[in-house]
């Protein structure tokens, strides 16, 4: 995260071991990186909570990259996040990487509720997490990214797989 954070794509590439996207360097991406490596600094152990990027295909194309913004709060909740580069989008990336994330909560003990918060006007997003079970339980104010509606299901609870 250190060299997307600095911008060096060709070095993060290596270190990843996969040719990662110029998205991994956006402006975007670079706040997201602060952010993580800060958590990370500041509790090692969220690391394998964090984001990852998310290949597929035998080749390790990377399409984008998922995670959690943290492990599970004091109630059992963690929240996920997850961005497919710009390419990709439209593809079922999304979608998957949804499945993923929900398995993996779902395998967590600690684990009771995820949450997913999306823009109102996301389209994509909001199309992606349909049919997951997910209740719209409020709205809130992000800094970053304005008005974000809040939805929760339970963990577990994943109808399509």
């Amino acid at each position: 995260m250190s060299a997307l954070l600095d911008g060096d794509l060709p070095a993060a590439s290596r270190t990843a071991g996969v040719a990662l996207t110029g998205d991994f360097v956006s402006d975007r991406a670079r706040w997201l990186w602060r952010l993580r490596l800060g958590q990370m600094d500041a509790d090692p152990g969220q690391a394998r909570w964090m984001v990852r990027q998310v290949a597929v295909g035998d080749e390790g194309l990377v399409v984008g990259h998922a995670g959690f913004h943290g492990p599970p709060d004091e109630v059992g909740m963690v929240e996920i996040g997850y961005s497919v580069a710009p390419e990709f989008r439209r593809q079922g990336y999304a979608r998957a990487m949804l499945i993923e994330l929900l398995r993996r909560a779902a395998a967590e003990p600690a684990v009771t509720t995820v949450r997913a918060t999306i823009s109102p006007d996301n389209l994509a997003s909001l199309a992606t997490i349909a049919g997951f079970g997910f209740v719209e339980v409020g709205e809130q104010w992000d800094e970053e990214d304005g008005l974000e509606l809040i939805f929760e299901v339970p963990a577990g609870r994943n109808p399509l797989t």
